[in-house]
């Protein structure tokens, strides 16, 4: 059986940071000036994350994401998805990205033994990712997927944060950018965690909202038959045939099947995007705890795991950011550039 929290959900996916750091950034999750960075002497080492990764593993996730910050920043990453890889048990082994620097680094990932890229796009528009992403790098992006593809990459995602005003008319180039590109594109609803401190409920385009909005250009729009009750992502086809997936963590809340957690690159673990409180797995890892140790601290965390946290966010009357700039400068595990999306 699985190990499994309070309210029945199994401990099945992993996301590591590797870094806080990134070359973009983007208005909805770093829009201020300044940030407080992580300790470099904190940061896990490539055998410390294994450790980790391995006695996650022991406790049942079979799922391994490795996310940042802007991963492809940390130096040699291709050594530690081959130390990674090799590791029995994880079945599923994946990348987000900006892309920025993929093409750069896509084949030796590949070959170290990363099985899938997840690549963060939010606009095709050189003049909009100038301003939302205060970079001229939109080329870069762009041809970090088609190296991704070109490495051989299947199942390729591209995930874009839906913003209203911002980019909400731009649902249909994307789609077809992902179709000729050989990627599946994600919408996700904006969502008010971390360092989106200028989150506004009319900001979030929901859901049900995307759906209309496809169905009046292309026809109805029906689910998909193929759906991953584990993934974040619910999935819908367009009468083309052509599929795409809706992540609505902010207007239609998946609590009760999330399975996945968190690790920050310098060891913390987070079982919440919105959990203000995590534990500290980097203590252990540098006591020279053994691996039995490390997996008995995880399995104690896990199976008294309570959060509901994006269910709560709904309920709130007036919802506002999650935390105010202060706040994140006090505590910069409170970011999503910290803790990984």
């Amino acid at each position: 059986m699985p190990l499994a929290d309070r309210h029945g959900r199994p401990l099945r996916s992993l996301r590591v940071s590797v870094t806080d750091r990134c070359n973009l950034r983007c208005g909805y999750c770093m829009p201020e000036e300044e940030y407080t960075w992580l300790p470099r002497r904190d940061l896990l080492t490539f055998e410390e994350v294994t450790r980790v990764v391995e006695a996650f593993v022991d406790c049942g996730v079979e799922r391994l994401r490795l996310t940042g910050g802007e991963p492809l920043m940390r130096g040699d990453l291709d050594v530690l998805v081959g130390m990674l890889a090799r590791v029995p048990g994880v079945r599923d082994f994946a990348l987000t990205t900006n892309a920025l620097l993929l093409a750069r680094h896509a084949a030796a990932l590949r070959r170290a033994g990363l099985q899938r890229v997840t690549v963060s796009l939010d606009t095709l528009r050189p003049e909009r990712f100038r301003e939302l992403a205060r970079s001229d790098r939109l080329d870069d992006a762009l041809a970090g997927l088609e190296a991704a593809r070109a490495a051989g990459f299947r199942g390729t995602k591209i995930d874009t944060v839906v913003m209203r005003g911002v980019n909400d008319d731009e649902l249909d180039d994307l789609l077809e950018h992902g179709r000729r590109v050989g990627a599946e594109v994600r919408f996700i609803e904006y969502m008010d965690v971390g360092g989106a401190t200028r989150w506004s409920p009319e900001a979030v385009v929901p859901r049900a909202e995307i759906l209309a909005r496809l169905a009046a250009t292309h026809g109805a729009v029906r689910p998909a038959e193929r759906q991953d009750p584990a993934a974040p992502a619910d999935r819908f086809v367009l009468p083309d045939g052509l599929e795409f997936g809706i992540i609505s963590s902010t207007t239609e809340p998946f609590c009760g099947s999330c399975d996945r957690s968190r690790v920050t690159a310098d060891g913390m673990w987070y079982l919440c995007l919105y959990a203000q409180v995590g534990t500290d797995l980097r203590r252990l890892v540098r006591s020279a705890a053994p691996r039995e140790e490390l997996a008995a601290a995880i399995r104690r965390v896990w199976t008294g795991r309570d959060d509901r946290g994006a269910e709560e966010r709904l309920r709130e009357v007036a919802r506002k950011p999650l935390a105010e700039a202060p706040h994140l400068r006090e505590n910069p595990h409170l970011e999503m550039h910290t803790r990984g999306g």
